[in-house]
């Protein structure tokens, strides 16, 4: 782990980054952000676990050497934390488009909210959203669906240890998950809707944890590059 002893070679040894994706911000562009802070220095870098642009929270970061273990890393159980809008659907089952669809849910009770999060609970199917970054042919799905093309979603295997409703205040509900690798939060949130006979989209998203690293000791993605440009001072 990166810290103020850190000589710059190791990282080409290979080092661990826990970053705090900014909203807004794709996945690769906090790679991009820290290789070019490397420069002229010529070193891998990945990521461990995409989050959607409109997504926050733990990324992790492999330099060097240590991008050989980003596939381990990716496979550890992750924690979300996040908000859904009851009442409506969007085609990217998040805020990136405009709702499609409106429900009544005046008469949706916080009981019957609770319950419907219990049938989750477990190994469980569900579709990627056709706006996810799978490829299909070379091709992520959400540049085929931003097109407007008809795009074939195959079924996943997922599982969800946890799903807790943390707290209600219609049409929003707050909630944390733990679940394995290549669950779609989204699509988990849109099929919660259809469990109450409604619609749901997601709002909010936050990964708190990957296995055993938590957001708790992340780095801004700023703080890493000051720190590598620091570094790079000190040895030359």
């Amino acid at each position: 782990m990166v810290n103020s002893y850190t000589r710059i070679e190791e990282f080409a040894e290979g080092q661990l980054l826990l970053v705090n994706k900014p909203y807004n911000w794709t996945s690769f562009d906090v790679v991009g952000k820290i290789r070019n802070a490397f420069k002229p220095l010529k070193l891998k870098v990945g990521h461990a676990g995409t989050l959607d642009p409109l997504a926050s929270g733990l990324l992790i970061i492999c330099t060097g050497k240590m991008t050989k273990q980003i596939d381990t890393f990716q496979a550890q159980e992750k924690e979300y934390t996040g908000t859904m809008v009851l009442g409506e659907t969007t085609p990217s089952y998040d805020m990136e488009t405009d709702a499609d669809q409106k429900f009544d849910i005046s008469h949706i009770t916080e009981q019957e909210i609770k319950d419907a999060s219990k049938q989750f609970i477990g190994d469980i199917q569900q579709y990627p959203p056709a706006h996810s970054a799978i490829k299909v042919d070379g091709e992520r799905l959400y540049e085929k669906a931003r097109r407007g093309e008809e795009v074939e979603l195959r079924l996943r295997n997922v599982t969800i240890n946890e799903f807790e409703i943390t707290g209600i205040a219609l049409p929003e509900v707050n909630f944390r998950v733990v679940c394995s690798k290549g669950t779609y939060i989204r699509s988990l949130v849109n099929d919660f809707g259809k469990a109450l006979n409604n619609g749901a989209y997601l709002s909010n998203l936050r990964r708190t944890r990957s296995g055993d690293y938590k957001i708790d000791n992340a780095f801004e993605v700023m703080q890493i590059v000051d720190i590598i440009r620091e570094l790079k001072m000190i040895k030359d």
